[in-house]
């Protein structure tokens, strides 16, 4: 599942993502709501964790606005507001639910395998495609052409990221970010080992997976 995180508490926001990708979730991660609008809008999430107080825009704002516009992922509001009416307002903009902070992460995950299962159709996709290139979100493995290879996890997360941004220049900083986390003890000379890794896998000679000199990398959708 694809997930961005909107929330500006930069402490509970490292946790969060930490606690989603050790459940194998796949997870964006912005500080504010022009950035949740802006990356709701570009990528296809699968859900969206709202907090309802951030800079620029409120969760509300943000909910109210991709709803009006055809969002159809799910929407989860974060908040420390429990009063009654606070919630009629979340779920009136558009959330499918609200979790009230402090929050135990087993209610949470809960809560996200609850909308899983509510959604009147799978959550988008089991399969990404680019070019040639199809990549099973259930089984770890890519296939290009009628060739099938099998993926470690961390050569999944790469791919998936690339997939969901073809043709767009992803920086190594940007690479580690959302697929090691902030807090990785990771260089870019790292990123580059991995993305040799792949590429052999792949049979790519560097058309492919395209090395920004000096940047990061680009997926070119053949």
């Amino acid at each position: 599942m694809y997930i961005l995180l909107a929330e500006d508490d930069t402490r509970l926001g490292k946790l969060i993502v930490y606690m989603l990708k050790k459940e194998k979730y796949i997870v964006d991660w912005v500080q504010d709501g022009e950035d949740a609008y802006y990356f709701a809008k570009q990528s296809d999430y699968d859900l969206l964790i709202l907090d309802w107080m951030m800079p620029h825009k409120e969760g509300t704002e943000v909910c109210r606005a991709l709803r009006k516009e055809g969002f159809q992922g799910a929407i989860l509001m974060l908040t420390a507001k429990d009063a009654v009416e606070d919630r009629v307002t979340g779920l009136d903009c558009g959330a499918d639910d609200y979790v009230v902070k402090p929050f135990e992460f087993s209610e949470l995950f809960a809560r996200i395998r609850a909308l899983s299962r509510r959604m009147t159709q799978p959550f988008r996709g089991e399969e990404l495609s680019v070019g040639s290139l199809s990549l099973s979100l259930n089984e770890y493995s890519i296939k290009k052409g009628d060739k099938k290879i099998q993926l470690t996890n961390r050569e999944f997360q790469l791919m998936d990221l690339f997939m969901r941004h073809p043709n767009q220049i992803l920086t190594r900083e940007a690479i580690i970010e959302r697929v090691w986390g902030l807090d990785a003890d990771i260089s870019s000379n790292n990123i580059d080992s991995f993305i040799r890794i792949l590429r052999k896998k792949l049979g790519d000679d560097g058309t492919l997976i395209q090395n920004i000199r000096g940047v990061g990398y680009r997926l070119n959708d053949e």
